[in-house]
């Protein structure tokens, strides 16, 4: 059973503890961090080439759909006082697993090298490619932090969330803790995908006369969002609020749809706006000559209306709404 200590609010922790039932007795060779690791081979992708790293290694970005938040930075208290180190573990099982997801046999003495910075000497002597036969190819996207189950202060399976020739899956890598240092202490574990939830229903009812007004009004908004002048922007929001444009990465084109409920002066609404992006000189495609090279997204706005169908800008950010709603 899987049981996790409860916030004040009476939620789950995002990090888990197992049983002592259910802990796996792992043999665990202590790694210095500072030790054999190879930057090159640690990064290394399957034809041999560098793979640019990701964003997020250390802070554990959660994957869309995933079923854990990320641990807090930092440690992680064991029911012994003592720490686990959850962000330290978090970077570590991210580069084990961007040398694990690729793979090609032209590669194969590359990777066996760059897991053996990773593993236990007496693992890496006895099966040093980690299960892989040397026949295929696998090609890693991208892989980030998805969670942590915390065992005890030397024991923890950090799962990753990766995206391999388009499919997305997870890997649980079983990590250790030794003084100062890390280890893999086993073989990983290939884990299904977070299911794909179904949207929340969409929201219905618009207010027709406040959609009408702010039609008239939005568009010159996101033309001077769109350029980030801040002179042209202050002309629609509420005084005291200040908006960062874009500072001209994209221009407007038109706004595609627009909800807004019903309510009182203030209003949550949802605006979809079609940008026009800007084409690099010299990238005319052939028989694309002319079109712009356009991309729709939506926003969340909170607006006011302070002199009786004149509204106000007080705060713009992505949406919420189901995507595709009207």
């Amino acid at each position: 059973m899987v049981r996790g200590p409860k916030s004040g609010d009476g939620t789950r922790s995002s990090v888990y503890y197992l049983d002592s039932a259910e802990l796996v007795s792992t043999s665990a060779q202590r790694l210095t961090l500072g030790g054999e690791m190879d930057p090159l081979a640690a990064g290394m992708q399957a034809d041999g080439s560098l793979a640019a790293r990701p964003g997020m290694v250390g802070g554990g970005s959660r994957g869309a759909g995933g079923r854990w938040s990320p641990a807090p930075a930092g440690g992680i208290r064991t029911g012994t006082g003592e720490e686990f180190p959850v962000s330290l573990a978090e970077a570590y099982a991210t580069e084990f697993g961007r040398v694990y997801l690729g793979f090609s046999p032209q590669s194969l003495a590359q990777r066996e090298q760059a897991l053996s910075a990773f593993v236990p000497a007496s693992l890496s002597a006895a099966n040093p490619s980690l299960g892989w036969n040397g026949i295929g190819q696998l090609n890693l996207q991208s892989v980030q932090v998805a969670g942590v189950k915390v065992q005890d202060r030397q024991h923890a399976v950090v799962t990753l969330l990766a995206l391999l020739g388009g499919q997305l899956m997870e890997l649980g890598v079983p990590i250790a803790a030794t003084g100062s240092g890390l280890v893999v202490s086993g073989e990983p574990a290939w884990l299904p995908a977070p299911p794909q939830a179904p949207p929340p229903p969409a929201p219905r009812g618009s207010d027709r006369v406040a959609q009408s007004q702010l039609m008239n009004e939005l568009p010159a908004f996101f033309q001077a969002y769109a350029s980030g002048d801040s002179g042209a922007l202050n002309r629609f929001l509420v005084r005291g609020v200040s908006v960062a444009g874009l500072g001209g990465a994209v221009t407007f084109d038109q706004i595609s749809a627009l909800h807004v409920p019903p309510g009182g002066t203030t209003r949550q609404i949802t605006v979809t706006v079609v940008w026009q992006l800007p084409e690099p000189s010299g990238s005319v495609t052939a028989g694309n000559q002319g079109v712009t090279s356009k991309l729709e997204m939506s926003y969340g706005m909170s607006v006011v209306d302070l002199q009786g169908g004149k509204w106000y800008v007080k705060g713009i950010g992505a949406s919420s709404e189901t995507v595709g709603a009207r």
